[in-house]
């Protein structure tokens, strides 16, 4: 399988597929399983409503915005595989933040969250065949294949890990010395 090219996504996508690695959709999808539990079991429970400056999401706002990005990136995944021809929408992270219940969360029910969603990612990229992979639909007024969208899960998963690493994290380690 070959890794996107152009004509499968809009630009604005492009530094989410320079993060993900390997050439098979659905072999990106289900290596990405592990790397991510792993890196969701770094995060100290003690700091998940940290905000690295003031009006920054926090912890559990970031990893709530990664859940319901991939949730909407799988639905749109779903819809061009099985045929929709309509445009998908678009969403506002910000409007979905503002209105989500990350405050009200523990990082055990986000990891596990993020973790199913990631799961049941996998399952239906299992059972779109190579046509359906390569199905061209419209979200967000840009074109779109379900093997672009593979691509860009998981890299937006990395994109936000690497935020963390080097916002969060370092800012942790900082307050602490």
């Amino acid at each position: 399988m070959p890794r996107p090219d152009f004509a499968e996504y809009g630009t604005y996508f492009q530094r989410y597929i320079d993060y993900t690695p390997g050439n098979d959709a659905r072999q990106v999808i289900e290596t990405s399983v592990a790397a991510l539990e792993q890196f969701l079991s770094t995060i100290p429970e003690e700091k998940l409503h940290f905000a690295y400056n003031p009006g920054k999401w926090t912890v559990a706002q970031l990893l709530q915005h990664v859940i319901d990005t991939e949730r909407v990136f799988a639905y749109r995944a779903m819809c061009i595989a099985r045929g929709e021809e309509q445009g998908l929408p678009g969403f506002d992270e910000n409007v979905y933040a503002e209105n989500a219940t990350a405050t009200n969360r523990t990082l055990s029910d986000l990891t596990e969250e993020l973790l199913l969603v990631r799961k049941t990612t996998l399952i239906l990229y299992k059972y779109i065949d190579d046509k359906q992979l390569f199905r061209k639909g419209i979200a967000s007024n840009n074109p779109i294949t379900p093997n672009a969208i593979a691509f860009i899960i998981v890299g937006h998963v990395m994109h936000h890990q690497k935020i963390l690493t080097e916002r969060y994290f370092s800012a942790i380690a900082s307050a602490l010395h």
